[in-house]
């Protein structure tokens, strides 16, 4: 039924096997759309070392997403990655591994993205955020591959609750928030992405200055006969934010502009990163 697992060294395929008949149920039953966390996700020492080799936003090849909608950084290039990280990653998109995520939640024909476009390593410091989005529907580089679901492991040893920072997951009509759940230490969340699945981090976090919110963020797609509907990451604003609903807006259609040029000429975001990274720095006293 599953692929073989030997080749699966650092990702515990088996034990994740063994608990699909109670991971599943959970996932497809729960609000406000199908997602589940797993504590504990990997063995300890491959947590840990993977923790121990996040680099710093300061080292090469980070992309700076600095707009009204978020505060971030971000690392995709696979060849900048630390060799430890790269090769969790790489376990991450083996077959393998890419059907037990089908099976768990219950969507045939997932493909991992060796591009890591949007996703890879993803740091926030003190102050950082992410409204609440929909996320980007079709990959910007391929036409026909509808995005389907997430993965995030994070690597947030010590995190306390103070620090804030929660994944907050949206009823589909931006009520309420229905779900808050905690980046801490060697703990996966995996949900279905597509129109209407709002989730971020949009209150500043308040880690120490020493400390940043980080976590390995994966995404699997389905390549769709026709081409579906194209639609960049969709921001909204929630209940009782007012006028920064406005802010919110237009920020949101200025990031839909950027993503057509993206997949119209082809383009990738070091140049905007390079910008954004620029009038960060000159805000800082």
């Amino acid at each position: 039924m599953y692929p073989a697992a030997e080749t699966l060294t650092m990702v515990p395929l088996d034990r994740l096997l063994e608990q699909l008949p109670r991971l599943r149920p959970q996932y497809a039953a729960a609000s406000p759309y199908p997602h589940i966390h797993m504590d504990r996700f990997l063995e300890e020492e491959v947590a840990r070392k993977a923790m121990e080799a996040f680099p710093a936003v300061q080292d090469a090849g980070w992309i700076h997403y600095v707009h009204v909608n978020e505060r971030k950084h971000g690392l995709n290039k696979m060849e900048l990655l630390p060799p430890y990280i790269r090769a969790l990653i790489r376990e991450f998109n083996q077959p393998e591994f890419v059907a037990f995520l089908s099976e768990l939640t219950g969507i045939p024909g997932l493909m991992a993205d060796d591009s890591l476009e949007g996703g890879g390593l993803h740091q926030s410091r003190r102050g950082g955020y992410l409204n609440v989005h929909a996320d980007f529907t079709v990959h910007p580089h391929r036409r026909h591959w509808r995005r389907r679901v997430n993965l995030i492991l994070y690597l947030n040893e010590g995190w306390k609750d103070e620090y804030g920072g929660a994944l907050e997951l949206w009823e589909r009509d931006m009520s309420r928030c229905t779900s808050r759940i905690m980046p801490v230490f060697n703990r996966a969340v995996v949900f279905n992405t597509d129109e209407d699945s709002y989730h971020g981090f949009p209150d500043p976090v308040e880690c120490p200055e020493d400390m940043t919110r980080k976590s390995i963020a994966l995404y699997y797609f389905t390549e769709e006969t026709a081409p579906p509907p194209m639609r960049s990451t969709n921001y909204r604003a929630r209940p009782g934010d007012g006028l920064k609903g406005l802010l919110i807006w237009l920020d949101k259609k200025a990031v839909a502009f950027y993503t057509w040029l993206k997949s119209a000429f082809g383009i990738n975001d070091d140049f905007v990163s390079r910008v954004l990274g620029w009038f960060s720095t000159k805000k800082k006293p």
